[in-house]
């Protein structure tokens, strides 16, 4: 008996083909310039025996935002580290209440960790909106006042 040998016949080699390619793009923020660092409100320097109101606002040079175009973005502000049913500036153990608001005329609240829309018009330049009113009481010690607050925000 004879075996014969099995040559395979040459098969056609592919000379092109096709493959996918794909990317998923998430909408998000990103925080620019100013690290961890918002910025500061600075009521400024007045007598304890002063009496009324004193205005300041985080000033919008330190930290901005860029989000995709058309990211619903929200903020929240703790109540800072002297808290009770209002936000404080703290020295020693004396308070002073003083209330933030996100809008220059001070008409609408910011309350303690509230979720509020911060609205944009730049997607590549967002500040956040951050007015306080410090309510001086006339009869609190002399002393340098503060607080700490910590804002969260959202998309």
């Amino acid at each position: 008996m004879l075996a014969a040998a099995v040559v395979p016949w040459p098969l056609a080699a592919a000379t092109s083909s096709t493959f996918q390619v794909s990317a998923t793009i998430t909408s998000g923020c990103l925080v620019v310039g100013g690290g961890s660092q918002y910025g500061s409100l600075n009521f400024g320097s007045w007598s304890a025996l002063a009496t009324g109101s004193a205005s300041a606002a985080v000033p919008g040079t330190g930290v901005t935002l860029q989000c995709t175009p058309g990211v619903a973005l929200n903020m929240k502000v703790d109540g800072g580290q002297n808290a009770s049913t209002s936000r404080n500036l703290k020295a020693g153990s004396s308070l002073v209440a003083y209330q933030l608001f996100r809008d220059a005329a001070y008409s609408q609240s910011l309350g303690i960790s509230q979720s509020v829309t911060v609205a944009y018009n730049d997607s590549t330049s967002i500040s956040l909106p951050i007015y306080g009113r410090l309510s001086l009481p006339g009869n609190v010690p002399a002393g340098s006042y503060s607080d700490v607050l910590q804002v969260e925000l959202s998309w």
